[in-house]
């Protein structure tokens, strides 16, 4: 595999880092800033809420640009909103600055998708993004524990700094490693041509796919700690090591997934959504004791991440005359997932359906993504023709010759 991808997975690090760090510093922002712990959670949303809107937004208006460039200014934006998070005197500042980081976050990975898939050839194209992926999962095994442990004994603002550092050295990589595009901004087809990939019904069918099947897995994730806690009777000391069993999971799904996909895109995806709704079934069972507590854990991440690549890849392809864009709103459809699912999860618990409760309703929603993915394939074999099936096989390949150093 090209090096040049290693210098994605550094800035997929970082990103993974800052965007999932706070939820464990959320006590410490609160006591230093003197707001509730609810209050603070409302950073968590505002990250989110950047991620979604930057994530099209900047994939579109940067699509005459060489691709080198638009990474390289993405994860200078990413640095700033981070150093701003580490100087910001007060909440409503960091509020903002919180929002100014999650702007880059999917553009990134959407842009940086791309990229990866026109540095090889066609049958490796969902590993090269599943080495992108690589980044973000491994900081939630390596980055988000050791962030945290920072944050609590040197101050949260030293978090962010961190950070920050982790970008400056992912522009350094990206700037030299990443070859020229110069072909690629010639050839574009401009904001226009790019939105006109919106319009197409099998890339709403994928993102549809994704907003349901990443929904399933954060319906259960994001109550995992009452889980581990209250019915598997684990101590709270203990939940960030099972966690880090949860990012070793994701990690090995995601190469899994990446692997697999280059053989059998829609049967690698039927698979992992298929087993996510089996492990979130087996939920309940699982959380009654320890040791199989945390095998449920590692599985689930094992599980939603096998899905990983071949959904990004799967947008990428039907658009793959304008991949740029669809691919950053695939990521903007990973973050909808994370607030519908917690959302759908919390209204299980709130009708006191009892603690593991929002696991069978993630199972429910990965059934509804298998069906999304299902109409998808049936939309395909309707309107498949030989000429379209060029266009989608040869498109990103072609890409890699307009690539030099």
């Amino acid at each position: 595999m090209p090096l040049a991808l290693l210098a994605l997975a550094v800035g997929a690090f970082g990103i993974g880092t800052t965007e999932f760090v706070m939820m464990g510093l959320l006590p410490d922002v609160a006591d230093d800033l003197h707001i509730s712990i609810p209050t603070a959670g409302h950073l968590v949303s505002a990250y989110a809420l950047g991620v979604v809107i930057g994530a099209p937004l900047l994939a579109a208006l940067t699509a005459r640009m060489s691709r080198r460039t638009v990474l390289i200014a993405l994860m200078g934006l990413f640095v700033a909103g981070n150093a701003l998070s580490a100087f910001a005197p007060g909440y409503d500042s960091l509020l903002g600055a919180r929002f100014l980081s999650g702007l880059p976050h999917g553009a990134f990975f959407g842009v940086g998708a791309v990229v990866a898939t026109s540095l090889v050839p066609p049958e490796r194209k969902a590993r090269s993004v599943s080495l992108m992926f690589l980044g973000l999962t491994v900081a939630n095994i390596a980055g988000v524990p050791v962030a945290t442990l920072m944050g609590q004994h040197l101050g949260w603002r030293s978090t962010f700094l961190a950070v920050s550092v982790i970008g400056l050295a992912a522009i350094a990589s990206l700037a030299l490693l990443i070859p020229e595009d110069k072909g690629h901004a010639a050839a574009s087809t401009g904001l226009r041509g790019e939105l006109a990939a919106l319009r197409s019904l099998p890339v709403w069918l994928a993102l549809g796919t994704t907003v349901a099947g990443f929904g399933a897995l954060f319906a259960a994730y994001s109550y995992v700690t009452p889980m581990l806690t209250d019915t598997a009777g684990y101590a709270e000391s203990n939940v960030t090591l099972l966690l880090a069993l949860f990012g070793v999971g994701a990690t090995a799904g995601n190469l899994l997934g990446g692997r697999l996909a280059d053989h059998s895109l829609r049967g690698t995806l039927f698979g992992g959504l298929a087993a996510l709704a089996v492990v979130l079934l087996l939920f309940p069972l699982l959380m009654r004791a320890q040791w199989s507590a945390a095998l449920a854990v590692t599985l689930l991440g094992m599980a939603a991440f096998i899905t990983g690549s071949p959904l990004q890849l799967m947008v990428m392809e039907k658009a793959s005359a304008a991949p740029s864009l669809a691919s950053s709103a695939n990521q903007a459809a990973f973050n909808l997932a994370n607030a519908g699912g917690a959302w759908i999860g919390g209204l299980t618990l709130a009708a006191g359906f009892g603690t593991t409760s929002p696991a069978p309703a993630g199972a429910a929603l990965a059934v509804l993504g298998l069906g999304v993915a299902a109409v998808a394939y049936a939309v395909d074999r309707r309107h498949a023709t030989p000429s379209a099936g060029r266009v989608i096989t040869s498109h990103l390949p072609e890409e890699s010759g307009a690539l030099h150093h």
